[in-house]
């Protein structure tokens, strides 16, 4: 498994031990967006992930590649653990490396191979970032992106977007491709205008622990713009961990934090909001109640 450093920005230690279990959700949901293989805390195998989860009512996890072997890694723990699901994809920051190696269709078309796994259920994460990525970036970026859209419609499967930085490419390369007809924004950060923009080509919209942080009442705003029925949530673990233990490495099982403070944000109940969003997400990725297949550790 992949670690992260001690270190936060600055050189100040970062406290690297999970929180404490919430309390438990009456109706189940399902993390969106999760990436188990990075070690970042005290490292959980993701099996103990996943037993946490379920101890607290997420039902299943999305589990998210960014390279070839992550997506690989995914893929095969999709394939052997029925409470995981897959996605493989270079990501944006990603597909510069590829191509400057000179092996960017070479990644592609592996990734389009995993794509044709039966529990693999996404492309993704895929998309553009500006903040972390130059302008001599780019050009790799969008080939890697448009090259992912096509392989998501080939194999009927939902779109996993990245965005960073660029919320008017990200829009304007879909709608001249042609997005899936189940595309996501994963981690969603924009604003009303944006969450206008989903509603209108019926995007759905993935929120994370970053809905809860103080200052991000923009966020909050294009959640009470969503249709309830384009709403999804995610962790991007060990990410973005919700409040109050932001700073702190974020799993699968505080999923339940994330889930209330939404429900407060739209002034319903949270039962209420994770039924809708468990429909939402079988309808988006399917189940995952198939037999997974045995394969070998």
């Amino acid at each position: 498994m992949r670690k992260r450093s001690e270190e936060a920005q600055g050189g100040q230690k970062r406290d690297l031990s999970y929180p404490p279990l919430p309390q438990a959700l009456t109706v189940p949901v399902y993390d969106n967006h999760t990436h188990l293989e990075i070690a970042d805390g005290e490292g959980l195998d993701y099996r103990e992930h996943l037993d946490r989860a379920s101890s607290v009512g997420i039902r299943g996890v999305i589990q998210v590649g960014n390279d070839l072997e992550t997506s690989r890694w995914s893929a095969e723990i999709a394939a052997r653990e029925p409470r995981v699901l897959a996605a493989v994809a270079l990501h944006p920051n990603e597909a510069p490396r590829y191509a400057a190696e000179g092996i960017l269709q070479e990644a592609l078309r592996e990734i389009d191979e995993l794509a044709a796994r039966p529990r693999v259920r996404a492309v993704g994460e895929t998309g553009l970032d500006f903040f972390r990525t130059g302008e001599d970036g780019r050009k790799a970026q969008l080939e890697s992106f448009e090259a992912h859209i096509e392989i998501a419609k080939k194999h009927s499967l939902a779109l996993q977007i990245h965005d960073r930085d660029a919320h008017d490419e990200v829009v304007e390369t879909l709608e001249r491709v042609g997005a899936p007809e189940k595309t996501v924004f994963h981690c969603f950060s924009g604003g009303v205008d944006l969450a206008r923009v989903c509603a209108r080509n019926g995007w759905y919209m993935s929120f994370s622990g970053t809905v809860t942080f103080k200052n991000a009442q923009p966020l909050r705003d294009a959640l009470i713009a969503a249709p309830r029925n384009l709403v999804l949530v995610e962790t991007d673990a060990p990410f973005l961990t919700p409040t109050p233990f932001r700073g702190r490495p974020n799993a699968p099982y505080l999923i339940p934090h994330t889930l209330r403070s939404m429900a407060e944000t739209l002034g319903t109940d949270a039962s209420m909001l994770a039924a809708q969003i468990t429909s939402t997400t079988e309808l988006v990725y399917g189940t995952w109640d198939s037999e997974p297949v045995t394969v070998s550790a």
